[in-house]
């Protein structure tokens, strides 16, 4: 059994067709067929079931492919982190959801190349699920995203839980207010985001109020995060934002903390499972300096 013949019977019991398979694949059907038949050959076993469309695993079939999957995630993390132990070049690429932008992120990113100026540090703008499947495919090293996405191929690692506040316009009737509860929000016209791809930060908030038994009675889903900011300052609705906004000179809209325990947004930072390098380790190193200077509550993590 070959590396390829995994890669052939994955792209099959994917694709649910040995055509469209053998299309990904860049090869002709009926040397994918034969593939696929010597692999059936050497087992012992039948892995597809002949006959039906589309196309279906057998119960070893299933079998086979999950644990197909899971080696060739192995053998590309194997690849990963071999070429990048022995380039001699180094650089860190870094990959960040809009919000973190008005955190910590751009602080510990300047501190990050100060410190380590050898290191060619790239940055890219991409959505939490986004950043799972590049970190997967090598594309970047490090992710900061704000949902749990649990995938055994990426190591999660919570940095800390930002409070969430409520963004309203200049001449809502919160004015005034040094504090608002989820359950005096509930009844206002609820702007969320983004719309798509989900889940998202939009599924986040929609889950705490869920989680106190509240169900907010208008929402409206925005396409971006300015989007929706610009909504709430034409006076559209109000919004819940992670608490680094309010430290923004946002034109026409206010912001108002939120004393509920459950609202906040937790703040992660992925890496491949097994990327143990001191770039990694660097960058943690980083964060909580920042954290114990600022006072910021949190629990350091090891790798």
């Amino acid at each position: 059994m070959e590396l390829r013949h995994l890669r052939y019977f994955v792209a099959v019991a994917e694709e649910k067709n040995f055509t469209r398979a053998a299309e990904k694949l860049f090869i002709a059907q009926p040397p994918l067929s034969r593939q696929i038949q010597q692999l059936e050959e050497e087992l012992g076993v039948k892995l597809f079931e002949r006959g039906v469309r589309p196309l279906k695993t057998t119960m070893a079939g299933e079998f086979f492919y999950e644990h197909a999957k899971q080696l060739l995630v192995q053998v590309n993390e194997l690849k990963l982190m071999t070429q990048r132990l022995g380039n001699v070049n180094e650089s860190l690429k870094v990959a960040y959801v809009a919000s973190t932008l008005y955190g910590k992120l751009p602080q510990i990113i300047n501190i990050f190349r100060q410190r380590y100026g050898n290191i060619a540090l790239e940055l890219f703008e991409m959505t939490t699920m986004e950043q799972i499947h590049a970190l997967k495919e090598g594309d970047i090293d490090i992710g900061f995203g704000r949902l749990y996405l649990q995938d055994p191929s990426v190591r999660r690692i919570v940095l800390r839980k930002e409070p969430l506040v409520l963004a309203v316009p200049f001449n809502h009737r919160f004015i005034g207010r040094k504090e608002i509860t989820l359950d005096q929000i509930v009844s206002e016209k609820i702007i969320i985001y983004p719309q798509k791809p989900r889940p998202s930060f939009a599924d986040q908030v929609l889950e705490i109020f869920k989680f106190i038994g509240l169900q907010p009675e208008r929402l409206f889903e925005a396409r971006e995060l300015h989007i929706a900011m610009g909504l709430v300052a034409a006076g559209e609705g109000v919004s819940l934002v992670p608490e680094g906004l309010a430290r923004v000179n946002v034109q026409d809209i206010a912001f108002i903390p939120i004393v509920d325990d459950h609202a906040f947004s937790p703040i992660m930072m992925s890496t491949r499972t097994k990327d143990k390098s001191d770039n990694i380790r660097n960058m943690l190193n980083v964060i909580y300096d920042i954290y114990d200077q600022e006072k910021i509550a949190y629990i350091r993590r090891k790798i």
